[in-house]
């Protein structure tokens, strides 16, 4: 959003730069739907779209007026945290890699105290996911492994997020009468 005191060219109350901020949100909730619908086809995600993501995230940090100490430094952390966390779950088989990449990228974006809460739908969706398709498998009496497509649970939580806390604010920031 708009610092105050910025004098930059509006339309219809809003400046360049939230429309800016608005077009990246919008491409990254289009990148998770894709991200899920790849997981879903191909129980893959592509690291070009989990790369583009995370490329994106210093425009949104300049688009949204983050500072460089303590926000940016702060949504690196979490990232970083994020990779350590999820690369032990990968080395123990139980989140794949484009998955790890994937959260990993979206804690680049997300507020930190936002994505906790992305973490709880997404353990929560993950959850409802893991007990349908292990349903599904279990009534197809199928015998290779189950394999979840983890992609679509976080993608929801992202998109949850973004429709929660994002969108309200795009659209009431900053108009002016």
């Amino acid at each position: 959003m708009a610092q105050q005191g910025e004098t930059s060219f509006r339309v219809r109350g809003h400046t360049l730069t939230d429309y800016l901020q608005f077009a990246l949100l919008g491409g990254l909730a289009l990148a998770l739907i894709y991200a899920a619908f790849t997981d879903i086809k191909s129980r893959t995600i592509s690291n070009h779209l989990n790369l583009g993501i995370a490329l994106c995230a210093p425009l949104f940090w300049w688009a949204s007026g983050v500072d460089l100490w303590p926000g940016i430094a702060i949504h690196l952390g979490v990232a970083v945290a994020t990779f350590a966390v999820t690369a032990g779950l990968f080395a123990i088989k139980m989140m794949g890699g484009g998955d790890v990449k994937l959260l990993t990228a979206l804690a680049l974006w997300i507020e930190p105290s936002w994505f906790v809460q992305l973490i709880i739908i997404m353990a929560i969706a993950g959850g409802v996911l893991t007990i349908l398709m292990g349903a599904y498998h279990f009534m197809k009496r199928q015998r290779d492994r189950l394999k979840i497509p983890y992609g679509v649970a976080i993608a929801f939580a992202g998109l949850w997020v973004l429709s929660i806390h994002y969108l309200p604010t795009l659209t009431t920031s900053n108009v002016t009468g």
